[in-house]
């Protein structure tokens, strides 16, 4: 079962869609699907349905809806991705994470919920390691994440179990980023990097030309398994 429901924004002010998938019978957890720069696009409401039918309560917010509200574009149309590119140059991340415990609030004091997770890809993939930095979340994984190496500096705020997944061959994360990523996190405690030799920035996408089915699915079941056991 999907809907679309209006969660409150953290400050009040106003309220964002999200689209949430709920399983068949009471949820295990919750899971937060944050959206690459293409909206809440099938791929991600996908991502959802399919946390659905492993038991869990699967919401994605609208991280747009203050400038593109229900935007929704496909990274295989060429100006549809240039779209998705002006739309990240305007985009605030610390809006996201609000955003993602705006999120983390409304599914524990409306949904009875009370373990929350979250996956993230690309853009997602950033505030992932940003909502494991900034907020209580109980576990995050984020996927061919943006920008990470630019906050290294907040990793001793991380608390809760953080899992990356980073393609060796990301157009968009280079080497030296990734290596830094490495030289900052490999030791720590709460975070579990897997690398993915070869494979390029958008792999585990649900459809397209992007995606590499056995990249995908081995990255998928390190999530599954990563999530259940850290939300149980």
């Amino acid at each position: 079962m999907s809907e679309m429901v209006q969660v409150p924004a953290l400050d009040g002010s106003a309220t964002f869609p999200a689209y949430v998938a709920r399983p068949a019978g009471t949820p295990t957890a919750a899971i937060i699907v944050i959206p690459e720069i293409f909206g809440v696009n099938p791929g991600i409401r996908q991502k959802c349905d399919k946390w659905a039918e492993l038991g869990f309560l699967a919401v994605a917010p609208d991280v747009f809806w203050r400038f593109a509200p229900g935007v929704e574009l496909n990274p295989d149309v060429q100006a549809e991705l240039e779209e998705a590119f002006g739309y990240y140059q305007q985009y605030d991340p610390t809006d996201g994470v609000y955003d993602i415990e705006a999120t983390i609030k409304w599914l524990r004091a409306t949904q009875g919920i009370t373990k929350v997770g979250c996956a993230g890809y690309c853009l997602g993939g950033r505030l992932a390691y940003m909502a494991a930095a900034r907020t209580d979340i109980d576990a995050s994984v984020g996927y061919y994440g943006v920008a990470i190496e630019t906050m290294l500096d907040e990793a001793h705020a991380i608390a809760n179990p953080l899992m990356l997944h980073i393609p060796t061959g990301d157009h968009l994360v280079g080497p030296e980023a990734q290596a830094a990523i490495h030289g900052a996190l490999d030791a720590h405690p709460k975070v579990t990097l897997h690398d993915y030799v070869g494979l390029d920035h958008g792999f585990a996408a649900e459809m397209g030309n992007r995606r590499n089915e056995d990249g995908a699915q081995l990255a998928d079941g390190r999530t599954v398994a990563f999530l259940k056991a850290n939300l149980a």
